[in-house]
């Protein structure tokens, strides 16, 4: 997507705004020789902006409002390094919830809908932005936050909640749970709003089925906001990103350059009108595309196409670089297997070789060690790596309330 007219103007306002606040990205603007945006070509010349440069300005060095405008700061929830802070003045607070019930209208929730919210509070950006959406759009907020799964299930059948908010990873504990104790009945589940973490086809499946809902996708990051910057309609083509605040280009991570809009690269965010701090040329490291032509849902907003991973979430065994999304497609063409897996990696000093290992689970119904055997021959095919499998019952691997990780590398252990 070609920045307008328009989007340009409002870069050069965040421009200034960072210029006069003096903070930590005016001082590499002003190094750069960086005054104003006025053209394409001028935007372009503005570098990247990575977590790490956050981090290096921890506490509040990409503050660019003054103090007494700050009403609200939040924080990553990354577990390496410092943390990043974002403040937030009231605009950014009442922008982000204009966002987020955008999202909702969008997925087809109405201010009818009783919202159980299962994302965590405090710091992190899930809980109260999706609370401050549902509030903006007039709906009921059933504020749960994460865990307790026992209440959760009590609250979902008593108020009779018609929308889930989750991480996948909960959906799918809460989906399994529901039909553990066969209480589906007593559920008036009619819509899901996931987040957080990309999730497979199979698990998609699994969770709409069992819980007999729509599924929607949203997006967002704490840096930007927070998720609530887009969500894919019912016609389920893409996510709609909201570009009246945001602009949005998607680059080769490996050049930076700029790919046409249809072709897979690493997403690129600019706040256009973020007061606290605002971003430009933000490197999210989510890997998608950017979905040419309008959506036959008729809205003119512009679309993503589902996450598909991360550009850091690649590991490499054998020479062979990797993702969990290449996993997660392999497993899925396995009939029994269920979305869960677990990746552990490690070095054999004896042999001096890496191995990796692969636990999946399956159903009951489908032979376990057939079921291996037919794994390593895919990734073998597929990914030129033979992995040992392990092949475990459904439910065996741990459940998160969060999101799930994946990929355990012990080779630096």
């Amino acid at each position: 997507m070609q920045i307008t007219e328009k989007q340009l103007a409002l870069v050069n306002d965040r421009l200034q705004a960072i210029l006069k606040s003096d903070n930590y990205f005016a001082q590499l603007y002003k190094e750069q020789g960086i005054t104003e945006v006025k053209t394409v070509e001028d935007f372009k010349k503005l570098p990247f902006v990575d977590k790490a440069e956050l981090r290096n300005a921890y506490p509040l060095g990409i503050q660019a409002a003054p103090d007494d405008e700050i009403v609200r700061i939040h924080s990553s929830s990354g577990t390496t390094g410092k943390p990043v802070i974002i403040p937030y003045t009231a605009k950014d607070v009442d922008d982000w919830s204009t966002m987020f019930a955008r999202c909702y209208e969008t997925a087809g929730i109405t201010k009818k809908d009783r919202i159980q919210i299962t994302p965590g509070y405090g710091l992190w950006t899930a809980g109260i932005g999706f609370q401050a959406g549902c509030e903006k759009l007039g709906a009921m907020a059933i504020p749960m936050g994460p865990g307790n799964t026992e209440k959760q299930l009590q609250m979902m059948q008593d108020l009779k909640s018609t929308v889930i908010c989750a991480t996948s990873s909960y959906a799918l504990l809460l989906a399994e749970e529901i039909n553990k104790r066969g209480i589906k009945k007593d559920i008036c589940l009619k819509k899901g709003v996931i987040g957080s973490e990309r999730w497979s086809d199979k698990k998609r499946e699994y969770i709409a089925n069992e819980l007999g809902i729509e599924l929607y996708d949203i997006y967002g990051l704490t840096e930007i906001y927070g998720p609530g910057i887009g969500v894919n309609c019912a016609d389920q083509t893409g996510m709609h990103y909201w570009d009246d605040f945001l602009y949005i280009e998607i680059i080769d991570p490996e050049t930076g350059e700029n790919v046409e809009d249809g072709v897979e690269g690493e997403i690129v965010i600019t706040t256009l009108v973020k007061e606290g701090a605002p971003l430009l040329r933000f490197r999210t490291h989510d890997l998608s595309r950017i979905i040419p032509g309008e959506c036959s849902c008729g809205r003119a907003y512009p679309r993503l196409d589902v996450i598909k991973g991360r550009s850091d979430d690649m590991f490499k065994v054998h020479g062979v670089n990797m993702f969990p999304s290449q996993v997660e497609e392999l497993l899925g063409t396995v009939d029994g297997v269920s979305s869960e897996y677990k990746i552990d990696i490690a070095h054999d000093e004896e042999k001096n070789r890496d191995i990796i290992m692969l636990t999946v689970e399956a159903e009951g119904r489908v032979s376990f060690d057939k079921t291996a055997e037919t794994i390593k021959v895919l990734f073998k095919s597929k990914l030129s790596v033979t992995p040992k499998v392990v092949v475990v019952s459904v439910g065996t691997l741990p459940r998160s309330e969060k999101k799930t990780k994946r990929v355990f590398d012990h080779r630096d252990d």
